[in-house]
This record gives structure tokens, C-alpha cells and sequence, in this order.
């Protein structure tokens, strides 16, 4: 199988070829972790390049790369809270800190999972609607401007050890907004974070380990569609090079990421996704992207 559709998954992405989906993976990297939308940077290069559209499939699948990049990133906190949750579950200390958080973070994550086989008809059929590039130019305006009333409200004085269940609930759904391409997970949680009060560096952090369970299923389950649909060895092999490459460029991207809300703020973010959205929505109205 190596059209662009099988069993309505759209999986252009095998047609595109070893060398430009490692480029492509390069720019899925980068624009996973950072709050700027990687499904809108994956729309908008293929169709400046003259590219087809690597589809959904092939963005979903790519939550893999961002969760090796976010694992190794953080493996320091993966594992404390691992080693700390396991310890406490175990010797039924039920009020342990880490124990709180590792649970917190799963029922967090059960909205967007509620929403995302809802929608997984809309997002993942071939030439989906919302895929649309006003929809995404709209999706980037929107999120900018949340993301600016955020920095400007928030008091920045917030750290993970402060999380309450609450805080957990509302950034978890947050994320659903992640499934409109244009919005972003990172760009989404990371808002809501802010709004919390919680420091930038400390938001991203929380923001980064509340969205493993819902990158990891977000990955496989694409595994799981692709597996379905019987992508051939060389759909599979196209793949491998994108996971591989994205994952290096997504470890550079929370490097970066984590620099500059440490020393600047998110104001960066803000103004590029508001030039990205209007000049989005002005191509389109020209004719210059379709």
C-alpha cells in the first residue's frame, strides 16, 4: 500500500519519499514540542514546497519521536516519580506526593482520550476538513491571543511541587484543543498552565509530563491504524526515518524551548503565531496556498 489513502487513513506521507519525509521530520520535531502547532507547520511547508500533504497519520505517528524527546529530556523527573509512585503505591502511602501527581496526570488525561476516538473519524480521514488551512490559520490567531492574555495574567509563581487535582483536571483538558490543527498541545497546556500561576519553565515542565500518557497513545494508536490499513515494508521504512529524525530535532526543540521561558518569556511564541495565522489566512484568500 502506497497510495495516499487505505481504508480512509490518510498516509501520503509514503509517497513523499526517504529524503523529503526526514525533512519533514526535521520540521515535525522542532514544532511538536514548541507551542506553535507541528499539524500547521505540516501543512503549510508541504504546500510551499509544492509537496502533498503527508496526512494526518503521519503527524500522529510522529507523537513517538516527541516522546522519546520528552522522556529522555526529563528522564530525571520520569523516573523519580516512577520510582517514588511504584515505592508509595506498594507500601499503600496513598497521600505521597509523587504517588498524587502520577494519578492526577492519568485521569487528566482521560478527556482528550474521550475526544480523541470521538473525533478520530473527522481528524483522520483523507482530505479531512480540519486540516483546512484557514482552519488552521484561524486555530493559530486564536491560540495567540490566549497565549498573550496568559502572559500578561500570570503571576509566575507556581512550581510542580505546588500541582493540586484541579490544576491537573484543567490542563488535561486544555489538551483537547490540541486535536483542532492550528492549536497545540504544547501551546494549549502550556496557556492554561500560565494561567494557573505557575513559573514559565515550571508550566512547561508540567505541561511536558502531563502530555506523556496522551503522546504515547496518540503514537500508537496511529501504529495500531497504520498496522490495520497494511502499510507495506517501504511505508513502514519511510516512517522509521521520520521517527529517527524528529527525535533528535524534538530534543533540540525542549532544549530551546526551555531557554527561552527560562530567560525571556512567551511573548516569541505569541507573536509568531499570530503572524503565522494571518499570513496563513491572507495566502489562502490569495490564492497563493490551497
Amino acid at each position: 500500500m502506497s497510495n495516499g489513502c487505505a481504508q480512509g487513513l490518510d498516509t501520503g506521507f509514503v509517497a513523499l519519499g526517504y529524503a523529503k519525509v526526514a525533512f519533514l521530520g526535521v520540521v515535525q520535531g522542532i514544532t511538536e514540542l514548541l507551542p506553535i502547532s507541528s499539524t500547521a507547520h505540516m501543512r503549510i511547508v508541504p504546500a510551499l514546497l509544492g509537496w502533498a500533504d503527508p496526512g494526518s497519520a503521519f503527524s500522529a505517528a510522529m507523537q513517538l519521536a516527541a516522546l522519546a524527546a520528552v522522556i529522555s529530556y526529563f528522564w530525571g523527573d520520569v523516573s523519580r516519580l516512577t520510582r517514588e509512585s511504584v515505592g508509595a503505591a506498594v507500601g499503600r502511602r496513598w497521600n505521597d506526593p509523587s504517588l498524587r501527581l502520577v494519578v492526577w496526570i492519568a485521569l487528566a488525561t482521560i478527556p482528550i482520550g474521550v475526544a480523541g476516538i470521538a473525533l478520530s473519524p473527522i481528524l483522520n480521514q483523507c482530505n479531512s476538513p480540519m486540516r483546512g488551512l484557514s482552519v488552521i490559520g484561524w486555530a493559530c490567531i486564536a491560540m495567540a491571543v490566549l497565549l498573550g492574555l496568559a502572559e500578561i495574567a500570570a503571576r509566575h509563581r507556581r512550581t510542580i511541587a505546588d500541582v493540586r487535582f484541579l490544576d491537573a483536571i484543567l490542563v488535561g483538558v486544555a489538551q483537547i484543543g490540541a486535536l483542532i490543527p492550528g492549536v497545540s498541545r504544547s501551546g494549549s497546556t502550556l496557556t492554561a498552565a500560565l494561567g494557573l500561576g505557575f513559573k514559565r519553565e515550571e508550566a512547561a515542565r508540567f505541561s511536558f509530563l502531563l502530555g506523556i500518557p496522551t503522546i504515547a497513545m496518540a503514537g500508537l494508536k496511529e501504529m495500531w491504524e497504520l498496522h490495520k490499513a497494511h502499510l507495506d515494508a517501504h511505508g513502514w521504512s519511510v516512517l522509521a526515518v521520520g521517527l529517527v529524525v524528529a527525535s533528535v530535532s524534538a530534543f533540540v526543540a525542549i532544549w530551546g524551548l526551555m531557554r527561552i521561558l527560562e530567560r525571556f518569556s512567551a511573548w516569541p511564541f505569541v507573536i509568531y503565531r499570530g503572524l503565522l495565522g494571518v499570513g496563513l489566512l491572507v495566502a489562502v484568500a490569495m490564492g497563493a496556498l490551497h
